[in-house]
């Protein structure tokens, strides 16, 4: 029986810039992806598992026309250096033989955050607001339906048993549960 692997995008690409830098080659992300999750499916004695596919979740990047709070310039997050990466790595990844992008979406809450260290330098009175700098706010968007995504292919592979094996590469530890619930479904 095969193995899938599923992998949340987000954490994925976090994990990655800490062990390999900032990098914007999409083309060595999504290989590099591609290479290490296959080293999940060695076992002892040398021996290779069957792989099934490996899931990547993630959403399609902002595309919006938004104005800087303190620059009052406008920004083009559809053309940000972040999202020109995404694309060409979703892209990268469609390209795969057994590869599936399964997407959320951002959800735009039209909030600016400010850095929390700023905010507590503000408080204390060792900064002023007059000299925040504009990488000290962010714009505020947030991963929707990719959990669920995970959630619901670990249930279907439960219920069809397709998979003698799951492997999730996530950091959320939302996706427990779910994982519980799918070794005691099919296999005990």
């Amino acid at each position: 029986m095969p193995t899938a692997i599923m992998v949340d995008g987000g954490f994925f690409l976090r994990r990655y810039r800490v062990l390999k830098g900032h990098t914007q080659d999409s083309r060595q992300v999504a290989k590099d992806l591609f290479t290490w999750s296959l080293k999940h499916l060695e076992g002892k004695n040398n021996e290779l598992r069957e792989l099934y596919r490996i899931f990547y979740y993630d959403c399609p990047p902002l595309n919006k026309k938004i104005f800087h709070p303190l620059t009052r310039e406008l920004t083009d997050l559809g053309r940000s250096e972040e999202a020109l990466f995404r694309k060409g790595f979703h892209s990268e990844l469609r390209k795969l033989r057994k590869v599936a992008l399964r997407q959320g979406r951002l959800a735009d809450y039209g909030n600016w955050v400010l850095d929390p260290a700023k905010l507590k330098q503000i408080l204390a009175g060792t900064l002023a607001p007059a000299d925040l700098k504009p990488e000290d706010v962010s714009y505020e968007v947030r991963q929707k339906g990719v959990d669920m995504r995970i959630g619901l292919d670990i249930a279907a592979f439960a219920q069809s048993r397709a998979v003698d094996r799951i492997i999730l590469v996530s950091g959320d530890q939302d996706m427990i549960p779910a994982m519980k619930e799918a070794r005691k479904a099919c296999w005990t």
